[in-house]
C-alpha cells in the first residue's frame, strides 16, 4: 500500500508537492483541521479535488504529510559529537516566529487529533512513531559514547521531558517556546536527568 501511494505521489514534481504542502498547512493555520476541506484545498492550489483523492486518499494523510514536509529537520540527520550539542542543534532548526507558528499549529491539530481517529493514526505513524525511533538513536549514540550510563532510570523518559518543554511553555504558560527557552530547559532538566555533561 506504502508503494502505491508512493508511485501515485511521484507523478507530482518536488517543486508542485511543495507548493501543495505550503497551501495546505496555510489553510490549517487559517481554518483549523476540521474546517478544513478537500474543496478547499483544490481551491487553493488549482488543483482537482479527485487528484488530491487520487495522491493522499484523504484529508488525514495529506495534512500529516504537509506536515512532515515541512518540519526543517530530523534527529537522525544530527550528530555534532554530543548529546548538548545534539540537542542544542534541533532546538535551531527554527528560529523563534516560525516555532511559535508551528506550536500554534500542533496545538489545534492535537486538539483535532482526540475525534478523528484517521489523523491521529497517520501522526502516529508518519511522525511519532519514526521521530521517536530516530529520538532514542540519537541518545544511543550518547550512552555508547559514555555520556549517559545505559542503566540511567531517566532513559525511558527523555522523549516525555523533551516533549513537555514544548506543551507545558505552550498550553500553561500560553506562550509559544523559543530558542532561548528550550536550550535553558535542556541544560537544566533534561541533561542533568541524564547525568549529561551540560557544558
Amino acid at each position: 500500500m506504502t508503494e502505491v501511494a508512493t508511485t501515485r505521489r511521484s507523478r507530482l514534481t518536488p517543486e508542485r508537492e511543495a507548493e501543495l504542502y505550503a497551501a495546505v498547512l496555510d489553510l490549517l493555520r487559517e481554518v483549523g483541521y476540521d474546517a478544513l476541506t478537500m474543496d478547499a484545498v483544490a481551491a487553493r492550489t488549482r488543483s482537482s479535488k479527485a487528484t488530491l483523492y487520487r495522491q493522499w486518499g484523504g484529508k488525514a494523510e495529506l495534512v500529516v504529510r504537509a506536515v512532515r514536509h515541512g518540519k526543517p529537520g530530523t534527529f537522525d540527520g544530527t550528530d555534532t559529537g554530543s548529546l548538548r550539542g545534539d540537542l542544542h542543534a534541533l532546538v535551531v532548526h527554527e528560529d523563534d516566529c516560525t516555532m511559535e507558528q508551528n506550536s500554534a499549529l500542533m496545538r489545534g491539530l492535537a486538539m483535532a487529533m482526540h475525534s478523528n481517529p484517521d489523523l491521529r493514526q497517520a501522526f502516529r505513524e508518519q511522525l511519532i512513531e519514526p521521530e521517536t525511533a530516530a529520538f532514542h538513536r540519537l541518545v544511543r549514540r550518547a550512552v555508547d559514547r559514555g555520556e549517559v550510563r545505559a542503566d540511567c532510570p531517566a532513559l525511558d523518559f527523555v522523549v516525555h521531558m523533551m516533549a513537555g518543554g514544548f506543551v507545558v511553555r505552550a498550553l500553561m504558560e500560553d506562550q509559544p517556546p523559543t530558542q532561548d527557552f528550550l536550550r535553558s530547559y535542556i541544560d537544566a532538566v533534561v541533561l542533568p536527568a541524564l547525568g549529561a555533561p551540560t557544558s
